[in-house]
């Protein structure tokens, strides 16, 4: 028992040594630490996306009336007829 113990204690130990080297262990290391750097944000391609979405939600918002008015047109024109 005690020697799978040592082995993966050894192999394990190892593995943690290579990974704090690379660069995915010294970016943990980093936010362990608290030094992440904080996002860098592109205002512009925000607000180009935020414009967009707001037409493709006009775009909705005017087929959703026109598709109530078909709707509205069409029961009255069943409840008549």
């Amino acid at each position: 028992m005690e020697d799978i113990l040592a082995i993966v204690l050894i192999f394990g130990g190892g593995a943690c040594v290579l990974i704090s080297y690379s660069p995915i262990g010294r970016a943990l290391a980093d936010r362990l630490r608290g030094r992440m750097p904080g996002p860098v944000f592109d205002d512009t391609a925000i607000l180009t996306e935020l414009d967009a979405l707001r037409s493709e939600v006009a775009e909705l918002h005017e087929r959703v009336d026109f598709s109530e008015r078909l709707l509205t047109r069409a029961k009255e024109d069943g409840a008549s007829g």
